[in-house]
């Protein structure tokens, strides 16, 4: 997104959104034809990368690799990156923002509880030079990170999410903390420089199971290109250079390779467009490591074409088919919608934009993380408010349709999960007939998420699309969960869950 963005200066779905989610799924004629199973990821076929499961192996545990459209884990089954953006580290605070209003661990308390499963965060170069010095912080509300240096900052920022249950993706930002840049060098900070860098950050969490993958560049813009060979623009070229000298440093890591900004005169947002990756793809030394990576924003941001169309919002599904989803579609490669975000949910043009990207979102099953934690985003908010603690609660509603669970880390994802119901007490989903709430809470539990992976209340119909919680899964919890799941179903229903044989058994 442009650099006005930065913090420095710079309900459920409406009905008119649900109407509309049928026809913006599908590409319109003009584009390339899209696979008619592209409402959701097929189930993934056995993968030779894959280890058997064990019993107790949750969805999301080791070592993250990619099978086709999706992002897998180490047993092959697909997971979803559902997260959002803390920005700060990149700026010349050298330190997430808002700590001066509230404490670290308080912050991640509600990022858990707010549903989030992982957290990209933006760096900068000059993170790494002795001289920057974090500031804007409240050492009263965080006597830890007194005397710390930014990376030791970064280090401890990713102990506690991890000890939360929650993934980081490294996103470098920024060449140096004053702005933005339209390539991934600058007259201070040379290729060799950034490259060396993500090798450095590529060792120092090599084994840490917290830290999932580097966003090589945010935003290639400007003068960027794709695959024309030019040494001085081409970021095609410069992307699997860093992706390779990263993955032999640390070869568990995703690559997130974002888009450029236009080819020729198709003009889009910075990093998000993609077009010319399916012709000519970014090729990596490790296999099953490339996710790519769009940018997409709305009119509150900047008043694109396709947003005056006259068959607006109608246009939109085409226009995302175009510039990115349809690499997901055709199985190429997964992709990561890393920035979105706009203050407005509600009935003017951004509202609809955005409620209909985040049900586009949920409907073909794509990653993402928002744009931002941070309230002080100055054009398009975040899902804090300007105190720093109070929760946006339109923005939250709209997201909670899709967010994925905590992937993987066992005692620690129990944690997580007795924050979120420490925050927010679960009650029974309201009847499917009435709508009325339930009456009577759910039975409490520190270690059992709000409802079973695959069950009737789970809001994710992948899972049912993939057998998870079915009587063929192999982890026993789930299966117990799920059959729990069906009896409160029919307790509070008078009548079965009618997907409770989806998956037939042996």
């Amino acid at each position: 997104m442009r650099n006005a963005r930065n913090g420095l200066g710079i309900a459920t779905a409406g009905l008119l959104v649900s109407a509309l989610i049928g026809v913006i799924r599908m590409p319109s004629a003009s584009s390339s034809p899209e696979p008619s199973s592209a409402a959701f990821p097929r189930p993934v076929s056995p993968d030779p990368l894959a280890t058997p499961v064990s019993e107790t192996a949750q969805v999301g545990s080791g070592v993250l690799h990619t099978d086709g459209g999706n992002i897998v884990d180490a047993h092959g089954r697909i997971v979803h990156i559902t997260g959002v953006n803390w920005f700060g580290l990149e700026t010349g605070t050298f330190a997430p923002h808002g700590l001066w209003a509230r404490g670290l661990n308080d912050m991640l308390d509600q990022i858990v509880q707010a549903g989030f499963n992982t957290i990209r965060i933006p760096f900068s170069n000059q993170l790494f030079d002795p001289s920057s010095t974090p500031n804007g912080i409240d050492f009263r509300k965080n006597p830890d990170l007194q005397g710390l240096s930014g990376l030791k900052i970064m280090d401890l920022l990713i102990l506690r999410a991890g000890e939360r249950g929650l993934k980081v993706i490294l996103d470098r930002h920024r060449p140096d903390a004053s702005a933005q840049s339209p390539l991934w060098y600058t007259d201070r900070v040379s290729e060799q420089q950034w490259i060396d860098d993500w090798v450095t950050l590529a060792n120092r969490y090599r084994g840490d199971p917290t830290v999932i993958g580097a966003d090589l560049h945010n935003e290639p813009h400007g003068p960027a290109t794709w695959g024309d060979g030019n040494p001085l623009t081409d970021w095609h070229a410069a992307a699997e250079r860093a992706g390779n000298a990263v993955l032999q440093a640390n070869p568990d890591w995703l690559i997130f390779v974002e888009g450029i900004e236009h080819q020729g005169d198709d003009w889009y947002w910075w990093g998000g467009n993609l077009a010319l990756a399916g012709q000519l793809p970014i090729q990596l030394s490790v296999p099953n490591k490339l996710v790519y990576e769009a940018h997409d924003y709305g009119p509150g941001v900047w008043g694109q074409k396709w947003f005056q169309a006259p068959d607006f919002p109608l246009d939109l599904g085409s226009v995302w088919y175009a510039h990115w989803a349809y690499l997901k579609f055709s199985n190429s490669a997964p992709v990561l919608i890393g920035e979105f975000g706009g203050r407005s949910v509600g009935e003017d043009p951004e509202g609809i934009w955005q409620r209909t990207l985040i049900s586009y979102l949920q409907l073909n099953a794509f990653d993402y993380t928002y744009w931002s934690w941070n309230p002080n985003s100055g054009d398009t908010g975040g899902i804090l408010l300007n105190d720093w603690t109070t929760l946006d609660e339109s923005k939250v509603t709209q997201l909670q349709a899709f967010q994925g669970s905590l992937l993987g880390s066992s005692e620690d994802a129990a944690a997580a999960r007795a924050i979120i119901t420490a925050y927010q007490p679960q009650l029974l989903p309201a009847h499917p007939a009435t709508g009325e709430p339930a009456s009577e809470p759910a039975p409490e539990s520190d270690t059992s998420p709000p409802f079973a992976i695959g069950g009737p209340f789970d809001p994710d119909p992948v899972h049912a699309q993939i057998g998870l919680g079915g009587p063929n899964d192999t982890d026993a919890a789930r299966r117990a969960a799920r059959q729990a799941d069906e009896q409160l179903y029919l307790q509070q229903t008078g009548s079965p869950w009618d997907r409770a044989a989806y998956v037939k058994g042996p």
